[in-house]
This record gives C-alpha cells, structure tokens and sequence, in this order.
C-alpha cells in the first residue's frame, strides 16, 4: 500500500511536464510567424514609401507646369469682363443722349389710358437729367431732357385734375340719406359705404399723387385737389338739401328708395321725421280750442282758450301761406322744413366730411392732410353756420317781435347736436369736423341766449315783486320776462279791451304755459343752453343736474315774471270780484298744466312749495271774490235790525229797517247773478265748489233772516220784499259763470 501511494505523485509530474512542455512548443510557433509578419510588414512598407516619394515627386512637376498657365487665363478673362463693363457702361451712357427722342412720342400723347407706361417714361427722363447734372452740366442735352422732364410733370398734374374733375360727381341724395338714417327695424346696421371715385381711378390718382410728392417736388396739386373736392361735398349738401325740399313738398316726408334695391323684404328706409315745433305748438293750440265748452260758457274742464278770442289765437297761429312753397304750406310748416332740413345738412356734412377724410389719407401725403383738409370741408362749413346765423337771425327777429315760440326752433338743432356729439368723438380722425359741429350749436345757442335777454323787461311794483319773490324766490331776470310778454300789433296789453270780458284764462298764460311744455321736449338742450350763459366755456363742460337746475331755474323766473304780470294785467279791471276771478283762473290753470305735464317735477327741483303756494294764491282769490257777495249779505245780518216783542205792533222806522234789509238782498242778489252770470271759471271742479260754498253761505244766512221776519206784520204786500224763496236763491247762484243759462 505505500508504494502505490508514492507512485502516483510521479505520474501526475509527469503529465504536467509533457503538457508544459506542448505549450512552450506551441508559443514558439507562434512567435516565429509574428517575425515572419512583422518581416514582410517592413519589406511592404519600404514598397509604399518608394511610390509616395515619386508621386510626389512627379505632382511637383505637374505643378509648376500649370500655374503658368492659370495665371495667363485669369488676366485674360478679367481683360474680357473689363471689355464687356466697358461696353454696357457705353451703351448706358448713350442711352441718356437717346432719351428724348425714345420718350418724345409717350409725353407728348400723355399719360391717359397707359400711366404705367407714362411714368416708366418720366423715370428714364429723370435718370437722364441725374446723369447729364453730375457728369456733363454744360452739355445741350441736359436742357433738353430737363424740359422734357417737366412737360411730363405738367402733363401728370393735368391728368391728376382731369381725373378728379372727371369722376368727382356729387354724392347722391338718396346715398346721403342712407347714410344718415337709423332702421330701428334691424338689428344690425347696415353700413352705406360713400364711394366717391371709382377703385381703378382712385389707383391712377393715388400712384400720381405719390409721385408728384416723391419727384415733382410740387404742392399744387394739393389745392387742387381740395377744390375740386370741396365743391363737390358743398354740391352733395345743396342736392339733399333740395331733395329734402321737394319731397317735404311733395309728400311731407323724406326717403330714400336706394335700400329696395339692396334688401328684400324689409320696409322702404324712410329718414326719422321730427315731428315740426312749430306745427306740434299749432295742433295743441287747434286741439285746445276745439274742446268747447261742453254747451256753456266755461264748462270746459281746462282747456287755454275757452271764453277769449279762440279764433284769433288759431289764426295767429295758422298765418297765410309763403310764396316760395305755394299754397300747400304754411309758414310754420316752412319753418319746420328748413329746421329738419338744416339738421339733415349737419348730419350729411359730418359723414361726408368723415368719407371725404378717409379718402384723403389714401392721397395726401401725412404732413399735409389736416391743412388740405381743414380747406376742404371750408366752404360747406361756412355755408352751414351762414345758414344756421339765418336761423338764428330769424329767431331773433320773431322775439323782438315777442313770438317766443319762435326760440322753439332752434332746440331741435342744438339737441341733434348734442344727442350726436359722442358719434361725433368716436371718430378721432374727423376731429376738425366734431369741433366745427359742436361750435355751431354753441354759436347758436349764444346768440339766441343774448336775444332772449335782449328782449325781457322790468320796473314792476314793488308789491308784484313781493308776490312773485314769495312764490319765486330772487328769480328774476329779463329773458324770462321777456318771454312772458306777446305780441298783439300797436295794441297795450293791459288795456281793458283786450283784456278777457268774463275774467277768463289770458292769451299771455297759456301761451307763456305752452312755451313751457315745449321745454319738456328739450330739457337738456335748453338746460345747456343756459348753461352757454354761465361761462365763456362749453354747455357740453356743465352735469345734466346742473343743467336741469338750470333750466328750473328758469321755469320759476318765467312763472315768477308770468304772476307779476298777471298781477298788473288784473288791475285793468274795476270789479275787484272779477279780477280775483281773473287771477283764480290763471293761477289755477298754471297749476293744473304743471301738474298735468313734467314741469311740477323741474319747478320743485329748485322751488319744493311750488304747489303749495299756487294753492294759497288760488285760495286767496277766492276768498277776495267771496267778498263781492259781503254787500248782499250784510242786508241779512242782525245790525240795526229792531227788537220785535210778541204783541207788539212795529213803528213805522222799524217796519221801513225790515223793507230795506229785503229791498237790498233783493237788489243785490239780482245785481251779482246778472254781472257774474256773464263770468267764466272754465274748471268744473272750481267752478262747482265756489258755487256751493257760496250757495250755502247765502242761503243759510237767508234762511236765517226769513225765519227771524216769519212773524213780523211789516208790510201789507209781503210778496213785493219777499221775492225769493231760499230754494230759488240757490238755483240763481248754480247759475253763476254760465251765459246760457
């Protein structure tokens, strides 16, 4: 067993010998094959380096064999592009001597019809007179080509005003109108675009008009411009207005058929009628007469006109008609159209002057638009304020003649403006125009403010000032007296005989009450026109508040002024009953049209009392007229009348006390029925209550003397001082202010 274990270590020495001994044998032969590769790798890379070395030898060579040649061809192909430079430049230059007569055929026929071609012309011709100016001052040729260039400006500046004068038509009325008026059927406007020159046309003018500011080195063509244009916009407002004139004529309202051609289906666009101040005044005035007098004298519940002079005042109202419209329109319908008329032309102006800018900016260069602009819309401008100076003048000239309602007209032109004016702002670019727009409504309203003022009064007692400062406060001032004034011919006013016989409601107040109501449609117009009063600035700078106290403020002179009026017109009569009726009639009629319109609302913005203190006038005039009926009443009374004891037979003075007492009821009872049966109190509802409590009065006072006599022998023909029963008393006062009873 030892022995075999010592033998295997050997034989396992063995094995790792031999296996040794394999990898030595194997690692040799691969190092004689890296030295055999790394041998023909040296003999390769000698082989590689000999060819290089003469490639390279043979490229050098090469080399200075072509470069020679290369710098020859170069210098000769820069002699060629000298050559050919020097040849265009030569065919350039005698180009330029060329010009006029290569052109000569194209200026003088001009540039109509082919101004492409023209202009193409006048760019030769100016690159030629650039060229002769820098490099041969001195030749002929330069003279010839400058007169060239500028016969070709002349003739571009020709054809800019042929073009202009050519296709610059005054823009239609019935376009105006479209352009001006509101559908308030649709809810989306349609907007009516104002083409004033058709597109290929407006090109040919704006490409002419750049290149007269870029190269012509000319400004005339800007007044041309602007002279053509403006008398083209003055001719647009003339036709509407002329068409404005002729269709009021012919059917009394303007219209416009241009939009039956573009929308179906929708109502013929016909302009906003206002209704006519002047014509609306007449109606009322026609209305209020026409109310009667529900059979008797002052029954009427009301109405201005009842008891004096309805006729006249309709007539008035209703004057003959004017020559220049014929038969069919009255002189107040005249006044209306030139009115509606005048505040079209304002509105046309406004947005053919907004048109006319945005076609200007197309043409005129930046610098020169405002200047251009400002001389184009010149002349209508004039024209216009020319026309509203007349209006205005008009206005003036009827209130020195004491027809205020004259002043009514001019609101509708003062309130378009203003209703207006933020349309106006809204368009920055025409903001000339919205100046010149806005400066016609304060120019007119000035002058109108100093013509009202112009035309007031004053020196009234100092007990009609104290009257009119209690229900007015310090309100006074001359225009609003002046309106309180009117206009009867060579007549006094205050005279007895044109005083109204039966004491009834006077001309002077309701139509000083009608002037008024008229107001209610302008409240802001006026408010800022009185406004214009306060300070050399802008109505348009004053809050509407401040305007609407303004303008109740001026109510409450006016009313202030109408009462102290009232107060002198009333001493005219020399029955004291009857000018308390006379004043309980107007004082009442003041307060029920105050009552029945908005004025209440504007009189107590500045006068809280104002109802109140009507009141107590009223309820003072009635009391001073109860005291007509104190000499028929005193007869009844117990004074002096004698102590009857039963039995006890009447002396003969006692007896004649008692016949007096009765003869002078009698007397005075039949007096007073007569003179005031003959009165008016046109409001039922006064004319009942004063005729009740005066019935009750007397008869109650009658009933007592009759009771007291009952058994007193005074007379032997009692039927002779007993000539009323109480019951036919009172029906003789039922009987008072009715003439046909």
């Amino acid at each position: 067993m030892g022995i075999l274990s010592r033998m295997i270590p050997t034989e396992d020495a063995s094995a790792r010998k031999r296996e040794i001994e394999e990898k030595l044998k194997q690692e040799q032969e691969t190092l004689s094959f890296i030295r055999e590769n790394l041998e023909k790798s040296d003999q390769l890379t000698k082989g590689m380096v000999s060819i290089l070395s003469s490639f390279e030898s043979r490229l050098m060579q090469l080399e200075n064999s072509i470069i020679p040649v290369h710098k020859q061809t170069e210098n000769l192909q820069r002699l060629q592009d000298n050559v050919d430079k020097t040849l265009s430049c030569m065919d350039h230059v005698i180009s330029y001597y060329h010009v006029a007569k290569d052109t000569d055929r194209i200026i003088r026929e001009g540039p109509t019809g082919r101004l492409d071609e023209y202009l193409a012309c006048i760019a030769k011709i100016q690159k030629a007179v650039e060229y002769f100016q820098d490099n041969n001052p001195d030749s002929p040729e330069l003279n010839t080509v400058k007169a060239r260039f500028e016969k070709g400006k002349e003739l571009l500046e020709a054809e800019f005003r042929n073009l202009l004068t050519r296709y610059s038509k005054p823009v239609p009325p019935i376009l105006i109108l479209d352009a001006i008026s509101v559908d308030e059927e649709l809810e989306v406007q349609e907007e009516v675009v104002l083409e004033h020159l058709p597109e290929a046309v407006l090109q040919d003018i704006i490409c002419i008009a750049g290149w007269l500011v870029e190269y012509g080195r000319n400004q005339d063509f800007m007044n041309v411009y602007f002279q053509i244009r403006s008398n083209q916009l003055d001719r647009s407002i003339k036709g509407l207005k002329e068409h404005f004139r002729k269709s009021s004529a012919s059917s009394g309202v303007p219209y416009s058929p241009a939009v039956q051609t573009k929308r179906k289906d929708t109502p013929t666009k016909k302009v906003p009628k206002r209704p006519g101040t002047i014509r609306k005044a007449q109606n009322l005035l026609k209305q209020y007469s026409q109310h009667g007098l529900d059979g008797k004298k002052g029954g009427s519940n009301l109405t201005p006109l009842e008891g004096y002079d309805h006729d006249l005042r309709v007539k008035l109202m209703t004057d003959a008609l004017t020559e220049k419209h014929g038969g069919a329109a009255g002189k107040d319908d005249v006044l209306d159209i030139e009115i509606d008329s005048y505040i079209h032309c304002i509105s046309a102006f406004v947005k053919l002057a907004q048109s006319e800018y945005a076609l200007l900016l197309e043409i005129i260069p930046e610098h020169h638009q405002k200047k251009t602009f400002d001389s184009l819309i010149q002349e209508a401008l004039d024209n216009l304020m020319l026309e509203g100076d007349n209006i205005v003048s008009a206005a003036r000239r009827a209130i020195m003649r004491h027809d205020y309602s004259a002043v009514l007209t001019i609101f509708p032109i003062l309130r378009h403006l203003k209703m207006n004016k933020s349309e106006f702002d809204s368009t920055l670019q025409v903001w000339t125009v919205v100046s010149a727009a806005v400066g016609v409504g304060v120019r007119l309203a000035r002058r109108l403010m100093r013509s009202l003022s112009a035309a007031g009064h004053g020196g009234e007692h100092k007990e009609q000032a104290a009257h009119a400062h209690h229900l007015h406060g310090n309100h006074r001032s001359q225009s609003s007296g002046g309106v309180c004034r009117q206009h009867q011919g060579n007549n006094d006013p205050d005279k007895e005989y044109n005083m109204p016989k039966d004491g009834t409601v006077h001309e002077l107040t309701s139509n000083a009450i009608l002037f008024l109501q008229q107001l209610l449609d302008f409240q802001e117009t006026a408010g800022a026109m009185l406004a214009s009063q306060e300070s050399s600035s802008s109505a348009s700078s004053y809050t509407s508040e401040f305007n609407k106290r303004l303008l109740s403020t001026y109510i409450c002179k006016v009313l202030g002024n109408l009462q102290l009026n009232l107060l002198s017109k009333s001493k005219v009569y020399e029955d004291a009953a009857l000018s308390a009726i006379f004043l309980h009639n107007n004082y009442n009629y003041i307060l029920k049209s105050l009552e029945k319109s908005e004025l209440i609302q504007l009189v107590t913005v500045t006068q809280k009392r104002a109802e109140s203190l009507y009141r107590e006038l009223i309820e003072q005039q009635i009391i001073s007229y109860k005291s007509s009926w104190f000499k028929v009443t005193e007869h009844l009374s117990e004074k002096n009348m004698p102590v009857f004891q039963p039995g006890t037979k009447l002396k003969d003075k006692e007896r004649q006390i008692i016949k007096d007492k009765f003869k002078g009821f009698n007397d005075g009872l039949e007096e007073l029925c007569k003179t005031q049966k003959g009165w008016a109190i046109p409001d039922k509802e006064q004319r009942d209550f004063i005729r009740r409590s005066q019935k009750t009065v007397v008869s109650e006072a009658y009933r007592a003397f009759l009771q007291r006599c009952a058994n007193i022998s005074f007379t032997k023909n009692p039927e002779k001082y007993h000539k009323y029963h109480p019951e036919h008393v009172e029906e003789m006062i039922e009987k008072l202010f009715d003439t046909s009873a």
